[in-house]
């Protein structure tokens, strides 16, 4: 039997500490989600009161009802799975056939072409010249403003890249060759089915990158037929603030009541939607949360 291990004090006072550090990012973390849960099912006078600040007061499940009845926001839910699908699927086959030259040490020249990834990561053109490439290209107010110009990202090509060097040996690249494999046999049929983590970790990256994406839609997107589920949140918002300023002007009578009552609306279903369009992400995250880990562990390695 092992003898058990006397802790000294500053063990004891070394443990004390990390159990509150865990303890207040706990509570930091913890405490918006419930707060969003309990304000999607409470009564928005009492969250607009401050009463409501933990548990929900008044149940009300109104904010839910209003979310299923609305088409815009269903057509934003639309929208924003075709993004996603798309636009991941886009990033995962220009990203892992990079990833996999780039880590060939028989590419000539890539030192240099790495070198010229690793620039754009520190400086690009900006958003106006950016804004003209994809209007000379004709893409505005179309999908492909919101993907090819987030085609690749060079920091998941690096990662992705430092996957392939440390984890397909090079005896199993020129075994292919003498079975008569060509390269293009080799990646597809040998290299992609080794690399299941790091597809895996690629498509959450992007996919997540384009699920909370609403920048873009509000620079290239003018038609709201096309505006994804993050762009009618953001409506929501603006709406519930231009019309909290409105009502706190000089107005009164009904036009008042009116407009704190279309505040209410706005704030109740500005919290369900919030739920709603994070449940997809949440329900993905715990079936790829290993290889999220696995992804960060092998972009803090060099490659």
């Amino acid at each position: 039997m092992v003898p058990a291990i006397k802790e000294s004090n500053r063990d004891r006072l070394f443990l004390f500490l990390n159990y509150l550090f865990v303890t207040v990012a706990l509570i930091v973390v913890a405490y918006p989600v419930l707060y969003i849960i309990s304000a999607s099912v409470s009564d928005p006078v009492e969250v607009s009161s401050g009463r409501m600040w933990l548990y929900p007061r008044s149940l009300t499940f109104d904010g839910y009802s209003l979310v299923f009845e609305n088409a815009k926001i269903w057509r934003g839910y639309a929208n924003t799975i075709l993004y996603t699908f798309v636009g991941t699927l886009l990033n995962l086959f220009v990203t892992l056939p990079a990833a996999y030259a780039l880590s060939r040490r028989d590419l000539a020249g890539r030192k240099f072409v790495m070198g010229m990834f690793l620039v754009t990561m520190f400086f690009s053109g900006g958003l106006v010249p950016t804004y003209l490439v994809v209007k000379d290209l004709h893409l505005i107010n179309t999908m492909g403003a919101l993907i090819l110009p987030v085609a690749a990202s060079v920091y998941n090509i690096i990662v992705a890249r430092t996957f392939f060097s440390s984890t397909i040996p090079g005896e199993l690249t020129e075994a292919a060759y003498m079975d008569g494999c060509n390269n293009f046999r080799l990646f597809l049929g040998i290299i992609l089915p080794l690399s299941k983590p790091i597809i895996a970790v690629m498509a959450l990256f992007y996919g997540v990158a384009h699920w909370n994406s609403y920048f873009p839609a509000l620079i290239y997107l003018n038609d709201e037929v096309k505006y994804p589920l993050q762009m009618v949140l953001r409506q929501i918002l603006v709406l519930q603030e231009m019309t909290a300023e409105t009502t706190g002007a000089a107005i009164s009578g009904d036009i008042a009541q009116a407009m704190n009552s279309k505040a209410e609306i706005a704030s109740l279903v500005k919290y369900a939607v919030i739920i709603v369009s994070t449940l997809p992400v949440i329900a993905v995250y715990p079936f790829l949360q290993r290889y999220f880990v696995q992804g960060v562990m092998i972009g803090s390695v060099k490659g």
